[in-house]
Formats: C-alpha cells, structure tokens, sequence
C-alpha cells in the first residue's frame, strides 16, 4: 500500500511547484490530500488562477498519524506569512509542521520551505536546499549550495526549477 501525503498549499501558491507534486503522486499513485494555508479552501496561483483544496490546514492538527508525509508547496510564503503571522491559519501552519516532524514523517518542500520549517523550530542540524535569497535568515539548519538534497527525513529543493531533480527521490521514499 503507498503512504499517504498532506500536501500544505500557501495562498498564493506556486503552481508549477505545486502541480509537480500533485502529478507525479497521481501518476506514482500516492495518495495525498491538499490543506490551504488559509481560513477557506480557495486559494489562488501566483498567476490567479483559483484552486479549490481539499480542506484547510486548521483541519489537519492531530492528524499526523493518518499521513506518511508533509509537503510544503511555496509560493509567496514568506512574505505572505511575515504580513499574517499573527492569524489563526499561520499559527495552524507551524503547529502542524512541528506535530509531523515530532512524529518523524518525512518534511518536503522546496524554496522556502526550509525557512518555514525553521521558523517551526524544526530544522537543527539538518542540511537544507533553499532558494538563495532565503540562505541568511537559516540559523539553525544547514544551507547548502545544492539544487536538492535529502538529510534524513528532510527533502528539500531550492526552487520550482530544481525540484524535479528531488521527485525520484521523495517517490522512491513513497513507495
């Protein structure tokens, strides 16, 4: 039986980020489920487009048990997250984080993805692909210069562009 994936969507996400998960775990036949960031199931592309998710991430707290995995599918995350920090599906956002990684599940994402798991507290020790202009504000993790890398049960890529070169790798640990 495959693992099961919750997908974390920001508002707005990257849809060429977040589609490149969402179709290789079709075609891989991953299941997986998509949690807007948000306090409703629609959010928007960063070129906006709507997207109806299937539930919100405030949905997802307790849940852990119930997935294998957690991805962070960036788009304008940080600062969308740094003008709404404050606001209850944020604060969601990082408890869960924190839940999934307290149970060991795998962590992917890509971009900021590394920042967001830093800001959870998460990322002590851990080698992290981040998009470049992220790297300075990693205090705890590890940056490193690669287009993707996999330390542990963290998979991370720098950017949309580099995140095919993670997929085999986040499958073959699906499957």
């Amino acid at each position: 039986m495959s693992k099961r994936v919750a997908v974390l969507a920001v508002n707005p996400v990257n849809g060429f980020g977040l589609f490149q998960y969402l179709e290789t775990f079709f075609e891989k036949g991953i299941s997986y489920r998509v949690f807007a960031i948000s306090d409703e199931k629609t959010i928007r592309t960063n070129s906006g487009i709507p997207l109806e998710t299937d539930e919100v991430v405030a949905n997802l707290k307790g849940r852990a048990d119930e997935f294998d995995a957690l991805v962070f599918s960036c788009g304008d995350a940080v600062p969308v997250f740094q003008n709404n920090a404050g606001k209850s599906y944020n604060i969601d956002l990082l408890e869960v984080i924190r839940e999934f990684a307290g149970k060991h599940k795998l962590m992917i994402g890509h971009c900021a993805a590394g920042l967001i798991f830093e800001i959870a507290g998460i990322t002590e020790g851990k080698k992290l692909a981040i998009h470049p202009l992220a790297k300075p504000a990693i205090q705890k993790g590890i940056v490193t210069d690669e287009a993707a890398t996999v330390d542990g049960n963290f998979f991370t890529a720098q950017c949309e562009q580099t995140l095919p070169s993670l997929m085999p790798r986040i499958v073959a640990a699906l499957q």
